[in-house]
């Protein structure tokens, strides 16, 4: 089961998962939501559309723009929307 983990905590865990472009995107439910912090980073994607980031905050540690999501993806990535991507050394075992 793919799961997600930063300074020793697990930040998401599920087999109900999009694999994208080499990326495990995990849904909603599976992102344990107290690790993370909304920030006002964005980016775009030419077919995936606008991301959103979070900062990860583990123990007064944080991360930041580790975690990125599509709240209104374009039709291409509508299978992603909401979904939780990481990066800058979050480990993701499968």
């Amino acid at each position: 089961m793919p799961k997600a983990e930063w300074n020793g905590k697990v930040i998401a865990e599920s087999t109900d998962f999009q694999r994208v472009e080499g990326n495990i995107y995990f849904p909603p439910d599976s992102i344990k939501s107290e690790f993370l912090q909304p920030t006002s980073h964005s980016s775009s994607c030419p077919w995936k559309g606008a991301a959103s980031y979070y900062n990860i905050v583990v123990d007064g540690n944080t991360n930041e723009n580790a975690a990125w999501y599509y709240p209104e993806p374009l039709e291409k990535a509508k299978n992603i929307k909401n979904y939780v991507a990481f990066w800058k050394g979050v480990k993701i075992t499968e």
